[in-house]
């Protein structure tokens, strides 16, 4: 039978029992992630369903009212019986589907996630995994938009709503050509020699980029964007132009002699590279797992 319209919105009366719990209206909207004007909006709608006052409103602050206890106490159970009904489909599309969508700066997404992944997989045979790489500030809004439960990024700079864990730590490399005046360097070059050298760089918004500009304070604008770091190791290593890169993207080529590292005095290029999600939830199932994989033991 259909329900009855003065229950048929449950996120309203979830929304009364967190004012009960939390002792204020505006608390209440912090949890629920929604201004406290529209939480105040959506229990008035509320009471004038019911036709009764749920809450007494002061200049201090919002209580439940005698009635607004009642019936918030009434409300506990069909709130949490509609928590466990999402649970349970939520745990059946696990089941089903077992798919899970990561999304990561390009550094992690090349260097650090497929030893994750394949770990990951071991763990669930049947999981696919779909992996969005990207640069940092487009890591961070996709999570925030909800497309990926989980993200990895290397940029110092988060926006409001998520929250963070450091999973892995990287230092910044300065290569060059091999014949480069800098090789001969035997102290290497300055900070303030570095900020002052056009670089070839990613693009706005990359992490690595976003960490040099922190960790120097100021820059020169680059003299070439390139959306990839292999598209930037290869301009370095045919051209008389320096780049900054992670350690992890260049300990081959160091090897292979094709780049030089150079050292820099007076700046701080380690970095954290973290694990981000929505504020307010937690992790659970594949994505759980493979938070739990990338944190150094």
């Amino acid at each position: 039978m259909p329900l009855p319209p003065q229950v048929a919105d449950l996120t309203s009366y979830d929304l009364l029992l967190s004012v009960a719990r939390l002792g204020s209206v505006g608390r209440a909207a912090l949890e629920h992630r929604v201004s406290q004007p529209a939480a105040s909006a959506r229990l008035r709608q509320l009471e004038r369903r019911l036709g009764l006052t749920l809450l007494h409103r002061t200049t201090r602050g919002s209580t439940l009212t005698p009635t607004g206890a009642l019936v918030a106490d009434w409300a506990r159970t069909a709130v949490d019986a509609a928590a466990a009904l999402a649970l349970g489909v939520a745990a059946l599309r696990d089941t089903h589907t077992r798919r899970l969508a990561v999304a990561a700066s390009q550094t992690i997404a090349e260097y650090l996630l497929p030893a994750w992944l394949v770990a990951l997989r071991a763990a669930h045979p049947d999981l696919s995994v779909v992996l969005q790489a990207a640069n940092s500030a487009d890591v961070a809004a996709r999570v925030l938009a909800g497309d990926t439960p989980l993200g990895f990024v290397e940029g110092p700079d988060l926006p409001p709503g998520l929250h963070a864990a450091t999973v892995a730590t990287d230092s910044l490399t300065v290569v060059v050509a091999p014949g480069h005046p800098w090789t001969r360097r035997r102290r290497g070059i300055t900070a303030a020699e570095l900020a002052a050298t056009p670089l070839v760089t990613r693009e706005a918004g990359s992490g690595t980029r976003r960490a040099l500009e922190q960790a120097l304070g100021s820059s020169t604008p680059p003299l070439l964007e390139l959306s990839s770091t292999t598209a930037i190791k290869h301009a370095v290593a045919f051209g008389d132009t320096p780049a900054v890169l992670s350690s992890l993207a260049v300990t081959a080529d160091l090897a292979a002699g094709t780049l030089t590292a150079v050292p820099v005095n007076g700046a701080d290029l380690r970095r954290n590279l973290r694990a981000i999600w929505p504020a307010g939830m937690q992790l659970t199932g594949p994505e759980r797992d493979l938070f739990t994989i990338a944190t150094p033991k």
